[in-house]
């Protein structure tokens, strides 16, 4: 039979609390699977010395479970206090855990619910076992530390590699991989500091050889999250985010646990053309966004989202002050080979094709405007789906005239004829000319007139 003393020593070997006459790979001895013979040997000494002495140490009932160096135990909570939630593993053996272990924003436990603690040690005085939440935050103490586990260590430097911690009065190093789900350009930034990390190998030789990662924790957290948020996102909402990364096709948006696309075509009302420099323009990395929620797949873990949805649209506001044949004022923003951009309303281009910039013929759009120039247009047509206002500068100018155009009652080759039908039924020498011309012929029977 077990008795409480051998329970005691396998809860300080588990817990990786030191004992005064044990050195520290006892805990390795007493996991390492002794033989039955010898293991029969130290039950039978712990029942004479517990015998001699009645000094029965209390220990929790039931099977042990080891986890990272420390005592796991299930236990119904019976309490929620202001400060602290008490817990029953077994008739008069009680845990309690204080609520700090849970974050602001967490829901609670209730009691009757069945949790599961971590045994810290047990507090003689008051005869109760001190417990903290599994994967909360440790006081470091180098003869404790195990792989797995999760203290709070501090940045004292950086390398090459990533940063230098300080634990438990020991050096610990965590590599720049580690340091966060998404790459960190300038790691001194982190300089004293404290975080959590998870302890991912202790080498005891010499100065020892701690290493850390924050990476894990904050992929659960993120878990935690995402699962929350599942039930709180809809489509249509407009939300807060963070940008986290820029790609050539938008800009992928960290809503605090999931993320969400922006997609250059709902990045800006404005043109966005492929590539990271050009989404660049609109959003930085690190930059806090308000977004809407068009649409959520959650099967394929897709969010889509759209920045330019909570703005007015410039295009659609000047469409409705501007109309077609009114002569506006803009400035050149652009010159190309076909013609210019110009800014008619803020936010809003239109095109000056090369043909609609002159009366005469044009060979180089900068023979005929400047870059930034203040000119007047006269608005041709406005495409409203097409997003397209089409301008000219020749409209706004007086065309030339003809060299050796005839007089106002005649015509020449091409032009239309402005004469009333009673100058043209007049009686002239040429008409004569023609109706003799035609009687002679055959032509005309019964002449004109």
């Amino acid at each position: 039979m077990q008795t409480n003393a051998d329970q005691t020593m396998q809860n300080e070997a588990g817990t990786g609390t030191p004992s005064g006459s044990n050195p520290p790979h006892a805990q390795g001895a007493s996991e390492g699977g002794l033989s039955e013979e010898m293991r029969a040997e130290i039950e039978a000494a712990m029942e004479e010395m517990a015998e001699a002495t009645h000094d029965r140490p209390h220990a929790i009932r039931g099977p042990r479970v080891v986890q990272a160096g420390r005592e796991h135990r299930k236990g119904h909570v019976v309490s929620v206090g202001p400060t602290d939630i008490f817990v029953e593993f077994g008739p008069r053996e009680l845990g309690v855990i204080e609520r700090i272990n849970w974050r602001e924003g967490e829901a609670l436990p209730v009691v009757g619910d069945e949790i599961e603690v971590v045994v810290l040690r047990r507090d003689d005085n008051e005869g109760i076992f001190l417990c903290t939440r599994p994967g909360a935050v440790q006081k470091a103490d180098w003869e404790m530390l195990e792989p797995g586990q999760t203290v709070e260590a501090r940045v004292v430097g950086t390398n090459k590699g990533g940063l230098e911690l300080e634990i438990a009065g020991h050096r610990a190093f965590m590599p720049a991989g580690q340091v966060s789900l998404d790459h960190i350009a300038d790691l001194s930034v982190l300089v004293g500091e404290k975080m959590a990390c998870r302890v991912q190998r202790v080498d005891r030789r010499g100065k020892g050889n701690i290493v850390l990662s924050r990476r894990e924790i904050l992929a659960e957290e993120r878990k935690v999250k995402a699962a929350q948020l599942r039930q709180t996102l809809v489509e249509g909402a407009v939300v807060e985010g963070t940008v986290r990364k820029i790609m050539p096709f938008g800009a992928f948006v960290d809503l605090g646990g999931v993320d969400g696309l922006v997609h250059i075509s709902d990045l800006s009302h404005d043109r966005v053309g492929h590539g990271e420099k050009q989404v660049a323009r609109h959003v930085k990395e690190g930059q806090h966004v308000r977004v809407q929620i068009l649409k959520l797949d959650w099967e394929n873990d897709r969010i889509s989202l759209g920045i330019k949805q909570l703005e007015s649209d410039p295009f659609a506001q000047a469409a409705s002050e501007i109309t077609e044949g009114a002569v506006v004022t803009g400035k050149v923003t652009k010159i190309l080979e076909f013609g210019c951009f110009v800014e008619v309303a803020p936010g809003v281009e239109g095109l000056v094709h090369i043909s609609e910039l002159d009366w005469k013929r044009v060979n180089k759009v900068e023979d005929v405007v400047r870059q930034d120039e203040v000119i007047s247009v006269k608005v041709l047509r406005i495409d409203q789906g097409g997003r397209k206002i089409a301008l000219s500068l020749k409209a706004t100018k007086e065309p030339p005239a003809r060299e050796g155009a005839p007089a106002r009652g005649g015509r020449g080759r091409g032009e239309r004829d402005t004469r009333t039908p009673e100058e043209i039924r007049k009686e002239t020498p040429a008409l004569r000319r023609l109706r003799e011309k035609f009687q002679q012929g055959g032509g005309l029977k019964g002449g004109l007139g």
